[in-house]
């Protein structure tokens, strides 16, 4: 049974199923959309159509051209579009009746072996199947996306005991490799994992800041930085997820739970403020208003609050407590600074702790698990038990007993071994499993440093020995900025390439960057001070590091996920291949910062632009446009439409699957008999060229000091048509145009307003 999902079908066009459909269509798999035909309705496959649109304009889609792999229709007249799929996502409401019913019709039309999967959150997998045969039951799972699933990783996949482990297997392989998804093995319980503790959490996050008397920006403020939580904190989010949910999703949880779970202690469906806001409209963003809004006064929009007691709209009044005790390293001392917010910090982490420890072994196998959903579900920097080891297990142990609580067994355990995980930082290997053991197909940089596998390191950089005879280059720096001892590592390693090895991955595991570039804190410094020697051999080691990578003797591959700009997306055009996690956010964006790309991002776009000698119009003008407008990519499939990928480089949808295959293809190169690349000489462009650049812009849109100094680097700096310009010459060029750049007062205003803007 092949294990590649070549077609799928969601069944469902709502947010949730036009967005798994959207995802299918960024992997590359065909889908079918459908859902049911509106009364009166002209056009019948109306939902799933304007669905897709949707999708569209929101951003569901990693390129608008994915969309065409979606085949849009209704359940009436189209439902037998599934028969050949190999994967069908049922996403419609959650009814058991409505889910029940589409079954029975899909069981007459699929083919043997074909995964029937629900997105269902609160009803199990045994309700589901029941009285509808044995095909049925063994071709059947829940698979629970979370929201939006192009950016959140988890998916949990819950199997019944009957569930066949060839559907299984495709299942999770189609998920894995197709969706770029992170699959978490759940037990049929409510709420799975991720939806057992966070609606814990918000629950108790919800209703303890009302009773501890905090405001909402208060309570954002301390779920927010200190719990390593997204920025939204608890009530931004409610405003993000709509407060309408809580009836249903909350009370369908508490129902399906037993009267003496902890969660039931917080009946956020029978808060009065909860009642109060949805009777009233309030329901969040979609609504024009939650606990926050957008308001008028005098004339101008502002930010409202809601004021709790009260339920009036006030203006924000941001959180008077002490910038310190907002630092993730200082949870601790908030929980024992008292007060308001020290009260709430405390009971919050501790109830949240206990009841993950209380649960862990209802809901899953391992403590990792719990932490994995929360991460990757939720979008949390640790989940719970991460969380306890940093401010340390007996510490919260200690506490609750000296309140007169119980501990549950495995916080009683993880307290006298010193944390929940075999390690204080905190990195998925816990003391009970093995679960973090290596996968096939990936590669953890973590994993490997166990190994003994350090090759050469300095303060910012480290190369590893990943096997097969490659070896890999992590940056170290903070977002992994490029400094002079990142380049000085470079240079060490193609100049002393370690003995045996053939090739070189450039790459690491960090969660949102490959590298954000240079150092700008530095290249102010040096520009504040009038170093201008200093700046100059900054920028000169910058491109002798990046062209001794492109030049040397063995192949280098880039493994770009991310942030990748500026020196980060340069570095990558230096390679000979790049290996990209779809969700790659690429480009040169120095014009921000009054500056131009100066490692070689002009030279090597430009070079890349012109296929044969001669500069010509119609190849400069894209690299013209992209560095001068300073555009990002929103994904590899843009980036690839912008050049700075090309057709040979390869797009993986699996983030943890990135260093492996950069590995593989670096192994392919040097078997297949690698040979650096020749020098090119380029013959500069007719006269008119520069000229025609600068025609295309607008003085009133781009700074038009920039704009001459790039349409010069991209001309060839020479009016003589047809003469030669070779690498080195149009290098020179860059780092002198950078050096003149640096010199304006303007420049230096928008770096230091970067660098402020930076956390």
């Amino acid at each position: 049974m092949s294990l590649r999902v070549k077609k799928a079908a969601v069944i469902g066009a709502g947010s949730m199923g036009s967005a798994i459909a959207a995802q299918f269509a960024n992997g590359g798999i065909p889908v079918v959309l459908l859902d049911v035909v509106p009364a009166g309705a002209a056009d019948r496959n109306v939902l799933a159509r304007s669905a897709v649109q949707r999708q569209i304009k929101t951003g569901g889609f990693m390129h608008p051209d994915c969309s065409e792999l979606v085949t849009v229709g209704n359940i009436e007249d189209d439902l037998h579009l599934v028969g050949d799929a190999d994967w069908i996502v049922e996403a419609v409401i959650e009814e058991l009746n409505v889910k029940r019913d589409l079954f029975t019709k899909l069981e007459k039309l699929r083919r043997n072996g074909s995964a029937v999967t629900s997105n269902t959150s609160t009803i199990r997998l045994s309700e589901l199947t029941k009285g509808l045969g044995a095909r049925f039951e063994s071709d059947f799972l829940i698979t629970h996306f979370c929201n939006p699933p192009r950016h959140l990783r988890l998916l949990e996949v819950i199997a019944g005991r009957n569930t066949s482990p060839a559907t299984l297997d495709l299942v999770r392989n189609g998920a894995d490799v197709g969706l770029g998804k992170t699959v978490l093995n759940c037990r049929d319980t409510p709420g799975f994992v991720a939806n057992r503790i966070g609606c814990y959490w918000m629950a108790a996050a919800t209703l303890e800041a009302i009773n501890n008397g905090l405001t909402i920006e208060e309570a954002d403020a301390v779920m927010g930085s200190p719990f390593g939580i997204p920025g939204t904190g608890i009530f931004k989010l409610w405003d993000l997820c709509g407060i309408d949910l809580i009836p249903l999703v909350w009370g369908s949880l508490y129902a399906a739970l037993p009267i003496n779970d902890p969660m039931q202690l917080y009946d956020l469906p029978s808060a009065p403020l909860i009642r109060s806001m949805i009777d009233k409209g309030l329901l969040g963003r979609k609504a024009g208003g939650g606990f926050y809004r957008q308001g008028v006064a005098e004339g101008r929009k502002t930010k409202e609050a809601l004021e709790l007691k009260s339920q009036v709209y006030r203006p924000i009044q941001p959180a008077t407590l002490n910038p310190s005790l907002l630092d993730p390293r200082n949870l601790r001392a908030l929980c024992e600074s008292g007060g308001r917010a020290g009260n709430y910090a405390w009971t919050v982490l501790s109830n949240l702790v206990s009841y993950a420890a209380t649960v862990k072994s209802e809901i899953v196998d391992d403590i990792s698990g719990i932490d994995l959903a929360m991460r990757l579900g939720y979008g949390w920097q640790g989940g719970p038990f991460q969380i306890a080891d940093r401010v340390g297990a007996a510490w919260i142990a200690e506490r609750m007993v000296a309140e007169g609580r119980t501990i549950p067994p495995l916080l009683a355990r993880a307290a006298e071994r010193g944390g929940f995980y075999a390690s204080a930082r905190g990195d998925n290997r816990p003391l009970s499993s093995d679960a973090s053991a290596p996968t096939d197909g990936k590669i953890f940089l973590p994993t490997v440093s166990d190994r003994g596998a350090l090759l050469l390191e300095n303060s910012s950089a480290v190369l590893w020995n990943i096997g097969e005879g490659i070896a890999c280059l992590e940056l170290r720096t903070k977002m992994n900025i490029f400094d002079l001892d990142v380049f000085d590592l470079i240079i060490r390693t193609v100049e002393n390439f370690p003995k045996g090895f053939r090739g070189l991955v450039i790459g690491n595991d960090h969660p949102r960057a490959f590298s954000t570039g240079a150092d700008l804190s530095f290249f102010l410094d040096r520009v504040k001070h009038g170093d201008w020697q200093a700046l100059a051999t900054f920028l000169q080691r910058g491109q002798t590091a990046f062209q001794a990578l492109k030049y040397a003797p063995f192949p280098v591959v880039g493994a770009a996920h991310g942030l990748a700009l500026g020196g980060g997306c340069e570095v990558l055009l230096h390679c000979d291949r790049i290996v990209a996690h779809a969700e790659l956010y690429a480009g040169l964006p120095e014009v921000k910062v009054g500056l131009l790309p100066g490692w070689g991002g002009c030279t090597q776009m430009l070079l890349r632009s012109v296929a044969e000698s001669a500069i010509d119009a119609q190849s400069v003008k894209s690299v013209f446009d992209l560095i001068l407008k300073a555009k990002v990519s929103s994904s590899a499939l843009e980036a690839r439409s912008g050049s700075i990928l090309r057709p040979q480089d390869i797009i993986v949808m699996n983030r943890d699957r990135l260093l492996h295959e950069a590995r593989r293809i670096a192994v392919c190169l040097a078997e297949a008999g690698y040979r650096a690349p020749a020098p090119r000489v380029l013959e500069t462009g007719p006269e008119t060229l520069r000229a025609g650049l600068l025609g295309s812009v607008s003085a009133d849109e781009v700074d038009m000091e920039i704009a001459e100094a790039l349409a010069t680097i991209l001309s060839g700096n020479t009016s003589i048509t047809g003469s030669p310009i070779s690498e080195s010459l149009l290098l020179e060029l860059e780092r002198e145009t950078v050096l003149s750049l640096s010199r304006r007062p303007v420049t230096v205003q928008r770096i230091e307003r970067v660098i402020a803007r930076k956390p």
